[in-house]
Formats: structure tokens, C-alpha cells, sequence
């Protein structure tokens, strides 16, 4: 949602929304692009809310908004909080000006990177994008959802409009972490530099 704030401070919010339809929780977009055609900058200010996860009837989830999706830190922390599927709203898509032979690697990448937020952290991850077309924007759809192994278990179309259903067995979470404990083994006594912008 386009959420208001106060005058002139504008959020990218999603709601987090249980099957008896009550709120349980809302993240604010983090990461704020400055792209072509998704000049956000101008009219959103960055979230506040932290990396968090929501507690619901079907397990713990987490959401984080389209250009968040390409951040391995918000992927971690929101992990890290609890979060046993990792929600990713999405408006992606080709310019119509862009090369053809740049469209399938930018699909490659976007979806990489998704498989490899649940391989990291163990979790299930739902990538969730639009489709159809709308200015000079063709949004690829490819709707997705991968397991901790990082497998697609459910994909969507890429032209048309549908509700993607996936099963998702929570208890594969800790089959996995024991097999792959990178929460474990993380070395967080190395890992100041990390708040840094760069390091040279």
C-alpha cells in the first residue's frame, strides 16, 4: 500500500493480513531505488519498522518489498527474527527498449537470487511479481515459490493473472539447518565491517 504517514513522509507498506482477515503486522519498504522508470526516491521515504517476522496460525512470516529482494542482509535479519517464509512483493519487469538476449539473464538473476535467500537461511521464500503491462514496462510475472533446498515447488504464469497455492512443510526447515547449519556457523565476531558502506 501507498501509505501516508504525514505530509510529505510516504511509505511502501505491506500488510501482513491472518486468514481471519485481522492485521498482524506491516513492514516498510527498506531499500528505496533510484532506477529507470522506479524513481521511488522522489516519493518514498525508507522503512523504520526493522526486519521482523509476524507470528500467524500458519507459521512465522516475513515480508519484504520488491528492491529488498536483492539485499542478502534483510533476507538474513528477517530470518534471524523468526521468520519461516519470506514474502517478496514484486513489480519487475523489461523496459520495451531493452535488448531481447538481456531479458532471460535478468529473470536468471532475479530468480537466483531468491533460491539462494532460502539456501542461506533455511526458510521457504514466495516471490511474488506482477504481470501484464503498463507504460513502457512489461512486468515478466514468474510468480515462484522455493523450498529451504532452494527448489521450485510452485511457479505462476508469466502473462496471466492466478492465485499460486503452495504447500509448504515447515518441518523441512530444521531437516535442512541441521544438514546446513549456516545460522550456526556464522562468525558474527568477524562480521563489523558489514555496517559499513564499503570497505577500502
Amino acid at each position: 500500500i501507498f501509505e501516508r504517514r504525514a505530509a510529505g513522509v510516504y511509505h511502501n507498506t505491506a500488510a501482513v493480513i491472518d486468514e481471519a482477515g485481522k492485521i498482524v503486522g506491516r513492514y516498510r519498504k527498506m531499500h528505496i531505488p533510484d532506477d529507470p522508470r522506479y524513481y521511488e526516491k522522489f516519493y518514498f521515504t525508507p522503512g523504520d519498522l526493522d526486519f521482523v517476522a509476524h507470528p500467524t496460525s500458519r507459521g512465522s512470516v516475513g515480508v519484504l518489498v520488491c528492491w529488498d529482494q536483492w539485499f542478502p542482509e534483510a533476507a538474513r535479519l528477517t530470518a534471524m527474527a523468526g521468520a519461516q517464509i519470506l514474502f517478496y512483493p514484486t513489480a519487475i519487469g523489461w523496459w520495451h527498449g531493452e535488448p531481447e538476449k538481456v531479458r532471460p539473464k535478468q529473470v536468471n538473476a532475479w530468480e537466483t537470487i531468491q533460491r539462494s535467500h532460502a539456501i542461506a537461511n533455511g526458510v521457504f521464500v514466495a516471490a511474488v511479481n506482477r504481470v501484464g503491462v503498463e507504460g513502457e514496462l512489461e512486468f515478466w510475472g514468474d510468480s515462484f515459490v522455493v523450498d529451504p533446498f532452494g527448489e521450485v515447488i510452485a511457479r505462476a504464469s508469466a502473462t496471466a493473472e492466478e492465485t499460486l497455492v503452495a504447500e509448504c512443510d515447515l518441518a523441512k526447515i530444521e531437516q535442512v539447518r541441521r544438514n546446513w547449519p549456516f545460522l550456526r556457523d556464522r562468525r558474527i565476531d568477524a562480521y563489523a565491517d558489514l555496517t559499513r558502506r564499503y570497505r577500502s
